[in-house]
């Protein structure tokens, strides 16, 4: 198949999907897990998914012919990688607010 080259993804979209969102997604997921699991900040994500998005392109290059060195399809690669991670971030922090502090869920008569 040859590139399709649209605004979102520079491959085919099933390409983008496999690599981008299964894969690569599939590890901004567990590294937003882990980075809430440990109680760090937000800050640390946008570092290691900097790092995750430039893999996330290189494997975009060397399996399917896409550009290595293009700022715009790392941006977006970037943008879906960090949202990814952001929601894992989010759904394990309100797991462990609701486990950490169950008493302010409680009821005032109890």
């Amino acid at each position: 198949m040859e590139n399709e080259n649209t605004l979102i993804w520079e491959v085919t979209i099933w390409e983008f999907v496999f690599v981008t969102i299964i894969l690569a997604g599939g590890a901004a997921f567990m590294t937003g897990r882990a980075i809430a699991r440990s109680w760090l900040g937000t800050f640390h994500i946008v570092t290691y998914m900097v790092l995750l998005a430039a893999a996330t392109r290189f494997i975009h290059f060397a399996l399917f012919s896409g550009t290595l060195i293009s700022l715009h399809y790392y941006v977006v690669d970037l943008i879906v990688l960090l949202a990814i991670a952001v929601l894992g971030f989010r759904m394990t922090r309100a797991k462990q607010m609701r486990r950490q502090y169950s008493f302010l869920n409680a009821g005032a008569g109890r």
